[in-house]
């Protein structure tokens, strides 16, 4: 069981791994090609919350944005390979930020060929999202269980 588990990390944590490994190698002054499709999205996204909170939000750069998430992405993983919750966490905060930001199937007309691309692209993301609250779930239960467990006292005659 613990190899199944180990092999099972290293493959759900080697999408995150190699993606921000692509990721850091493309990245140049500009943020990369990830930079270019992340601005417009952030500009929505400033757009409408400075609609919704009634001030203006302050210009985001996107490099650092991008540099955020390669970090997210890369330590999260790694740490994810040897079974921290810590990496985990960091994976959820990743997921939680970008899949909502990125796959704006939302934005779309649903009989759009956008949409349903945008749409498929949201469902994946939010399983994996499922699957590290799945890990992080069971990681709690076994180190409850852990606790709970005490040496039996000897009795005295």
């Amino acid at each position: 069981m613990g190899f199944a588990s180990f092999m099972g990390r290293v493959l759900f944590a080697s999408v995150f791994i190699l993606s921000a490994w692509q990721m850091f190698n493309e990245f140049d002054a500009s943020g990369g090609p990830f930079a270019k499709e992340l601005i417009p999205k952030l500009t929505v996204l400033r757009k409408n919350l400075s609609f919704k909170l009634g001030t203006e939000i302050p210009n985001i750069d996107v490099q650092h944005v991008v540099a955020g998430i390669i970090v997210l992405k890369g330590l999260g993983g790694i740490l994810f390979v040897f079974g921290s919750i810590f990496g985990a966490f960091l994976l959820l905060l990743h997921q939680a930020i970008t899949v909502p930001l990125l796959y704006d199937f939302y934005n779309y007309k649903p009989n759009g060929p956008e949409y349903s691309l945008l749409l498929n692209d949201f469902v994946q993301n939010t399983a994996l999202l499922g699957a590290l609250l799945f890990f992080i779930g069971m990681k709690n239960l076994i180190l409850g269980r852990q606790l709970k467990k005490r040496v039996p006292k000897t009795k005295t005659t």
